[in-house]
């Protein structure tokens, strides 16, 4: 019975700790412009507090006895209470011009900082408690660790299946809130008994001192401990590097976010287990398998298909994850000093979360922390016995891989000499067969490390079918890129791999619009429409991209972009790249900010024509096609104004989201999927798009004459309707199906 209670409360704990992270973490999305750099810097507060809680767990048990402990826990949980329960403070708003990181922490430290740290210091407490209660289990209490973990996962995966999809964010609130409470009286239990347990079997003088004294100084040495530290560094690190490159190629969603760290703590799991269920040797002759594989998966610049290039990400992250997380099992100490060994693991979580959510975007102009990262697992594998730095087979360590890189550097350029915008097909060979070498050097962890840093770096020197790059820089909201395209006729500016606009490098061409803004596309046929049309004067557009939608501007008329992305604008007013904005013929005004919250202080009726292109990663944020975000884009258009939305996306199917808003707002609104064709003199520089219309009355629309490609957009009851405290990107993936009748992704 006590060893179920125990369970069931380091369960509970578990549970509530991985709970609150997507929660809120989807609360504050809103506010940053769905940028996926929000959950990055969620997850460094988290992991700081965290290692604030172990900390404090750590510092009881060396200092107190179980039940001083007990006493001083119960009261501490009492503290949260006062703030709860979970929601955004009000009043709190973010910075329009400068990077946002401090703020975000500042939110969540007054949000959820006192709750979250007093409950994630249960788990260590409670095993340590466990260890002093006179149980027959309580001399290894590690396997509670894995219950944690199981808790853990669960709450991850209910998230974006069970509470997400049916319960709106206040109604999340309350229900983490009253999930405290109940952990508030198991927690209470598991101290009576701890208490009493002491009282019937009290400890001998000097015993219970003597029970904390640590193991012999050899297992935990600051050599050990280091070890520990960098063994949970690269798991931590690792997975919000895959979580930031799945959110930047695709959406910044938490469904997105949940696999990774649902991986992260399975590994956990399963590393823990009494009898593991995959034998650690064979995990380490995976490992460099999977991690050459992603290597060249990420130097070919692959990204589709989807439904292939993102499960070898995560299996290759599994599999990373399981050797470090294995041998932190294999090295783990005594239960005297247990507490010692998660502050450990938490410390080089915190610094994985560091080096990840704060260091890399101020230092790398690029996803840099992924191919770090990945060298740094090579140094996980088994190290051979001999060390010695003078050894012949020490100086092949980094003698080798140089000249592996030499001749990947040659058989790049060669291949470049003669095809200088090689496709990915033909970049993936070049890397891949100086890989499978690589597979020799499995045995050398050095070598293998020094090997796969040389291929990542020759990687630099690969134009790719993207063409060249001109500048790259990144930000909170992510990395632009500038680039020629393959055939040097554009200026093509992206976001992570997401195309947001390019131009003719032909001086005589460059207004003309092109990518989804080409006058074949729906865009150009709306504003061809328009041409006669004097009463759309006042434009307003969420998203600035390269500007490009300027091309459509008359003299006389009044343009306001909306950007959350101070990089954009100053990328897009740079001559040296874009022109739009110079060469527009009416008056143009860039607002900084999140689109939203930015226009909610424009004047009611300011606009006669309102389009949404704003896009992070493959989608438009969600917090933009909300019941609430619609009222007010309509407070803000004149009477017979209209709404157009860029939907064109690869991986989600936004018409049904506008249809069911449309219905519920009693809006008209047509959508128009236009394919890219190859049609000579007309669709050069074009790309496949999708456009919704919203007008409020269908009058307003036939008096545009838009043609009959424009069709009424299809509900899906089964979305419903979104609004600020409920969206589920799950109902809206796109699925493609297969020859044999099956689903997947992309």
């Amino acid at each position: 019975m006590v060893l179920i209670l125990f369970t069931v409360t380091i369960f509970t704990s578990a549970f509530l700790v991985f709970l609150i992270q997507p929660m809120f973490a989807r609360m504050a999305l809103p506010l940053l412009g769905g940028t996926p750099a929000v959950w990055n810097t969620a997850l460094v507060f988290y992991q700081a507090v965290l290692l604030g809680g172990y900390a404090y767990a750590h510092a009881a048990a060396a200092r107190m006895g179980s039940r001083r402990q007990c006493r001083l826990h119960i009261a501490l949980m009492l503290l949260p209470f006062l703030v709860l329960p979970v929601g955004l403070p009000s009043g709190w708003k973010p910075p329009a011009h400068t990077d946002p990181t401090l703020w975000l922490l500042g939110l969540m430290a007054v949000a959820v900082g006192l709750p979250f740290f007093v409950v994630s210091a249960g788990s260590p407490l409670l095993q340590r408690w466990f260890a002093d209660a006179q149980h027959k289990h309580s001399s290894d209490p590690y396997f509670l660790y894995a219950a944690s973990n199981l808790g853990s996962l669960l709450a991850l995966l209910a998230y974006p299946a069970l509470i997400e999809p049916y319960f709106r964010l206040q109604q999340q609130g309350w229900l983490w809130s009253s999930g405290y409470g109940g952990l508030l009286v198991l927690m209470a239990a598991c101290a009576f008994f701890t208490w009493r347990s002491q009282r019937l079997n009290p400890v001998r003088p000097g015993k219970e001192e003597l029970s904390r004294t640590d193991p012999p100084a050899e297992r935990l040495s600051w050599r050990s401990r280091l070890r520990w530290i960098a063994l949970a560094f690269v798991p931590s690190s690792l997975m919000l590097s895959v979580s930031a490159y799945l959110t930047m190629n695709i959406a910044a969603m938490p469904l997105l976010w949940i696999i990774p760290l649902s991986i992260y703590l399975l590994t956990f799991i399963l590393a823990f287990l009494k009898t593991p269920l995959i034998p650690h040797r064979c995990l380490i002759r995976a490992m460099p398998v999977v991690l050459l594989a992603v290597t060249v998966t990420l130097v070919a610049r692959r990204t589709d298909p989807i439904a292939l290039v993102m499960p070898l990400h995560l299996l290759a992250f599994f599999v990373i994850a399981m050797v470090c997380h294995g041998e932190l099992a294999r090295t783990r100490p005594q239960a005297e000093s247990l507490t010692r060994f998660y502050l450990c693991l938490s410390l080089g979580g915190v610094l994985g979360g560091i080096f990840n959510g704060l260091l890399a975007p101020v230092i790398f102009d690029s996803l840099a922390e992924y191919p770090i990262v990945l060298t740094l697992a090579c140094l996980a594998l088994p190290w051979p016995l001999t060390r010695s730095w003078k050894s012949r087979a020490t100086m092949l360590d980094f003698v080798l891989p140089a000249f592996l890189g030499l001749l990947i550097l040659a058989l790049l350029l060669r291949v470049q000499s003669v095809n200088p915008h090689i496709n990915i097909h033909s970049a993936s060979a070049v890397f891949g067969l100086p890989a499978l070498i690589c597979l020799a050097f499995s045995s050398r962890p050095i070598r293998l490390a020094v090997s796969v840093a040389a291929i990542f770096l020759v990687s630099t020197f690969y134009v790719g079918s993207r063409g060249k790059v001109l500048h790259e820089e990144r930000s909170f909201f992510g990395v632009t890129r500038i680039s020629q395209d393959a055939t040097g006729q554009y200026m093509q500016i992206l976001h992570g791999n997401t195309l947001h606009g390019r131009q003719h490098i032909t001086p005589t061409l460059r207004r003309e619009p092109l990518a989804y803004y080409h006058r074949t596309g729906p865009l150009g046929q709306f504003f061809g429409a328009l041409r006669e049309n004097e009463r759309f004067k006042r434009i307003a557009i969420i998203g600035l991209g390269s500007g490009g939608i300027t091309c459509y501007s008359r003299p006389g008329q009044h343009w306001t972009y909306y950007e959350i992305d101070p990089v954009v604008e100053r990328i897009a007013r740079d001559e040296r790249f874009f022109t739009f904005l110079r060469d527009s013929e009416a008056e143009v005004k860039v607002v900084l900010g999140d689109g939203r919250l930015s226009l909610a202080g424009a004047p009611d009726r300011a606009y006669d024509l309102f389009i949404m292109d704003a896009y992070n990663s493959d989608a438009l944020p969600s917090h933009l096609l909300t019941r609430e975000a619609l009222q007010l884009y309509l407070r803000k258009l004149a009477p017979q104004g209209v709404i157009l939305f860029n939907i064109s996306n690869r991986y989600l199917d936004i018409e049904p989201v506008l249809a069911n808003l449309a219905q519920d707002a009693g809006l008209y609104c047509v959508v128009q999927n236009d394919q890219a064709a190859a049609v000579p003199g007309l669709d050069i520089g074009k790309v496949s798009s999708k456009y919704a219309l919203m007008v409020r009355d269908k009058m307003d629309i036939s008096a545009l004459s838009l043609d009959s490609r424009w069709v009424p957009a299809k509900r899906l009851d089964s979305i419903g309707v979104w609004t600020d405290s409920y969206s589920s990107i799950l109902a809206i993936l796109k699925w493609r199906r297969l020859a044999n009748g099956r689903y997947v992704f992309g």
